[in-house]
């Protein structure tokens, strides 16, 4: 039988690639979908929150596990409950929402490849904060975060290892909770007790962090780091820009400063975060000029005695 030479492949011909369907048109809202039902894991709950209706919700979750190639939740008696792959799509999920809405207000963007969030309130107070490399901490950077850093090294991260216990009286310590992170230890020397004084500091042991204005998303984005720190069981620099009281009802204070974050372990090896800050030395966040550096009260220092 004849057969046309277009349709006879040549033997060592390589197979024509896959090609990649885009991603949907409607990928943020059915991620938003997907989140608000984790959330509630209740079908309508999550329409209510979301101003939607069954069918567009229910919609969302099958385009997403088509596309996706796995199932999101189970579904028994009517109730739903998330997958394993649910389970792990979700923090991602719900992180792509919070960037994403803070992208879209100008709020955060990358600078030379370093997360960078900003955020300014109309009564002028403001939040900068930028990830730094870690060649920072030697190009000039501050002795005790130096020290921190090799005394971290040196102890594998266990707390209570000699090799951080000169180091303990700069450091915050926090631990994971339901409430969020709490904070768990305030050394004597640490630059958050020259900011606030030594009996407001003790005070904040036991206590959340603080919640800044800008809304619960906002709130998301500043627990990133201690977040990424967890998971890597590695360290981060960051450095802050912003305005805080010194006392209670006070004016807002310019402040700069450098925060190292360190995983860490407790006696028992449970996870603990530990930070060292020192205030700034220059100011390397993008868009941010030095004026908060002649501003910042001279007090506002750690003393390293090495």
């Amino acid at each position: 039988m004849n057969q046309h030479m277009s349709d006879i492949a040549p033997v060592d011909a390589a197979p024509k690639p896959r090609q990649k369907e885009p991603a949907p048109a409607l990928l943020f809202e059915m991620i938003r979908s997907f989140v608000t039902l984790a959330s509630t894991l209740n079908l309508s709950h999550a329409v209510a929150q979301l101003s939607s209706t069954r069918q567009t919700v229910r919609r969302h979750i099958q385009q997403l596990e088509d596309t996706m190639g796995a199932a999101l939740f189970s579904i028994e008696n009517r109730r739903y409950s998330l997958t394993k792959v649910g389970i792990e799509a979700l923090p991602e999920a719900r992180d792509i929402l919070d960037r994403g809405k803070l992208w879209l207000d100008g709020k955060t963007r990358h600078a030379d490849g370093m997360l960078r969030l900003s955020h300014e309130e109309p009564n002028g107070w403001c939040f900068h904060q930028q990830q730094q490399p870690l060649s920072l901490i030697w190009d000039g950077g501050s002795p005790m975060l130096q020290a921190a850093l090799q005394a971290w090294t040196q102890s594998q991260g266990e707390l209570e290892s000699e090799a951080f216990r000169a180091m303990r009286p700069y450091m915050l310590v926090y631990r994971d909770s339901p409430n969020g992170w709490i904070c768990t230890e305030v050394g004597e020397k640490s630059f958050y007790t020259q900011w606030w004084g030594w009996s407001n500091a003790r005070s904040s042991i036991g206590r959340p962090l603080k919640l800044f204005p800008g809304g619960p998303e906002f709130e998301n984005m500043l627990n990133f780091p201690f977040r990424e720190v967890e998971a890597t069981y590695g360290v981060r620099l960051d450095e802050v820009v912003t305005q805080i009281p010194r006392e209670e009802g006070g004016a807002p204070v310019p402040l700069a400063y450098k925060r190292l974050l360190m995983a860490g372990r407790y006696p028992d090896k449970s996870f603990a975060l530990i930070a060292a800050v020192d205030r700034s030395a220059s100011v390397n966040i993008v868009g941010v000029d030095e004026t908060f550096l002649r501003e910042m009260p001279l007090d506002a220092k750690v003393t390293f005695g090495g």
